[in-house]
């Protein structure tokens, strides 16, 4: 999506790799879910509030879903490269850190 210039997909996309990141940490601790809500609660009562993950990854996860959010279902909304960029690279080291609590 990156490489085609689709922005808002990039969004969407980088949003999921740490979604399903989240949910293999949240699967590995027995924590069950039903949504991305739930999904958000758990990994911030779990994993944020217990300092296994930092407040600003805890931040970053919550944003990117509002930003997936908002690319997604929102009219006139349209991410450049620069904050797409941001986003990618953020993500990187978030999967990274959660693969390390994953293991």
């Amino acid at each position: 999506m990156i490489d085609n210039k689709f922005w808002n997909a990039s969004v969407n996309r980088i949003y999921y790799s740490c979604y399903y990141a989240v949910s293999a940490l949240l699967l590995k601790k027995s924590i069950e879910t039903s949504s991305h809500k739930g999904i958000r609660q758990m990994f911030g009562l779990h994993f944020v509030q217990e300092g296994l993950v930092s407040k600003e990854d805890g931040r970053f996860f919550s944003d990117l879903y509002d930003r997936r959010q908002t690319g997604d279902y929102d009219d006139f909304v349209s991410y450049n490269d620069e904050t797409v960029m941001k986003l990618f690279n953020q993500s990187e080291g978030f999967i990274s850190r959660i693969i390390e609590l994953i293991k």
